[in-house]
């Protein structure tokens, strides 16, 4: 059987152990060497894990500003910062102020070169919005805040004695009772403050659950949110605001400062007054700036800011195609004109007749208004005067004869004569005789042969 192992020194490499792994999990056996150990072990995540492997936020390991690497060099070096001289950095990241002459042509005032630290930050600590904060500088903070009071502090030194006198005898009046009782019997509760289990005294009332140990009520329902709640109501209101003015007037040492329980009556006339003159001053200003400025009209209330108010109620109604409620009688709507207002002899109000545009009257068809009404005749004669300037009837021309003139025919030509011959009047006359045939003709031709005679005569 081989010796057993030395156990290693507690260091801080196997320093980090969980206690709920076992040791023959966490610690490799005795016959694995590690340079000769597969790297296929199953059991390294429970494994003890090197120091290198931890996350530098949990090591709070961060960059040690400021550190030098060494101390200055006494003269410039070639390749150095030609500001400060420091063999760290280059001119463009120098972080000193900018020397009017650097130290490459000075020589004078080389800074010591940086210590570089390559710090390698996990996941987490890449992504830690406090990684690299020292707690130690809020410390300044709190300094200055200590300076500040003392220097308060000595400022008022002269009148401290005062002041502290002064602010006990004002708590003690504000913790005045009225009257001399112990401390001991100011925090106990009021008479009418009655617990809850004793509001309801019914053995039937509520149910205990063993489970979870508490009382659970057997109308769940019936629970109220504000239960314990007294709602103001009343002159709730009004007594606050006069308790509000008691209060604000003790404190400001008014020479009228009021007890609202011992005088309420003076309290309550006192406020009442202080409030109308404080409304008359807010009224004679704001009449003062109208008066300057103008703007009255603005002030005015919108009277269609009432009519468009939307009031909300539970009565269902149903509205048809047009937005108008069905469950509502068909209204007449009414004219902006006075109605069934007959004048002038009229039996139809004006308006009551339309055509070609134009209104009028239905009972004489007039278009003209407050005319006088020509009744049924009236009515016919604008219809015939509407017909005869639209074209619609032409008047009969009359047949103007002139004395012994040519008479014309249907087609405006004058007519001519037919010469007929006597079998021809012997046919149409049914067998006349000559005579009269010629007798006829005669007297047909005797206008004709008269018109010759007289147009020859006056030649």
């Amino acid at each position: 059987m081989p010796p057993p192992t030395k156990s290693a020194p507690e260091t801080a490499k196997n320093s980090d152990r969980n206690e709920y792994i076992p040791s023959f999990i966490s610690k490799k056996p005795f016959y694995i060497d590690d340079a000769t150990a597969s790297q296929d072990d199953y059991l390294q995540h429970q494994r003890l894990q090197s120091q290198k492997n931890l996350d530098p936020i949990a090591t709070s390991q961060w960059y040690d500003r400021g550190r030098k690497a060494a101390p200055a060099a006494t003269k410039y070096r070639k390749g150095a910062c030609e500001n400060c001289g420091a063999m760290t950095h280059k001119a463009k990241d120098c972080l000193q102020r900018t020397r009017k002459q650097g130290a490459r042509w000075t020589g004078r005032d080389i800074q010591a070169d940086e210590a570089i630290q390559d710090v390698k930050l996990g996941w987490d600590a890449k992504r830690d919005r406090w990684n690299g904060y020292d707690a130690s500088e809020y410390q300044n903070v709190i300094d200055e805040f200590n300076d500040l009071e003392e220097m308060k502090k000595k400022g008022n030194k002269g009148d401290g004695d005062q002041d502290a006198a002064d602010e006990g005898t004002k708590y003690d009046e504000e913790t005045d009772m009225g009257r001399q009782q112990p401390t001991s019997t100011r925090n106990l509760r009021l008479r009418e403050d009655t617990a809850k289990y004793l509001l309801n005294l019914d053995l039937d009332s509520a149910k205990y659950d063993p489970k979870t140990r508490t009382m659970v009520d057997q109308d769940p329902d019936g629970l109220d949110a504000e239960d314990g709640f007294a709602r103001a109501s009343g002159d709730a209101a009004e007594f606050e605001r006069a308790q509000r003015y008691a209060w604000e007037s003790h404190e400001k040492g008014d020479k009228n400062a009021l007890h609202l329980q011992a005088n309420p009556t003076a309290g309550e006339i006192t406020r009442k007054k202080e409030e109308q003159e404080s409304k008359e001053r807010r009224d004679a200003q704001k009449k003062a700036l109208l008066e300057k400025y103008g703007g009255e009209e603005h002030l005015k209330d919108d009277p269609l800011k009432n009519v468009a108010k939307i009031t909300e109620n539970e009565r269902f109604v149903e509205y048809d195609a047009k937005g108008r409620l069905k469950s509502l009688a068909d209204k007449k709507e009414k004219s902006m004109y006075a109605e069934d207002v007959y004048t002038n002899n009229h039996t139809a109000v004006w308006g009551s007749w339309w055509k070609d545009f134009k209104w009028g009257y239905a009972c004489c068809h007039s278009t003209t208004k407050n005319s006088y009404c020509v009744g049924e005749e009236g009515r016919k004669a604008i219809e015939e005067s509407a017909a005869f300037t639209s074209g619609d009837i032409l008047l009969p021309e009359k047949d103007h004869h002139a004395e012994n003139g040519i008479s014309k025919g249907e087609n405006g030509r004058p007519q001519v004569t037919v010469k007929r011959t006597i079998s021809d009047l012997h046919a149409e006359e049914g067998g006349n005789d000559v005579d009269e045939a010629e007798a006829e003709s005669r007297k047909r031709r005797a206008p004709a042969v008269e018109e010759v005679r007289r147009q020859s005569s006056l030649v």
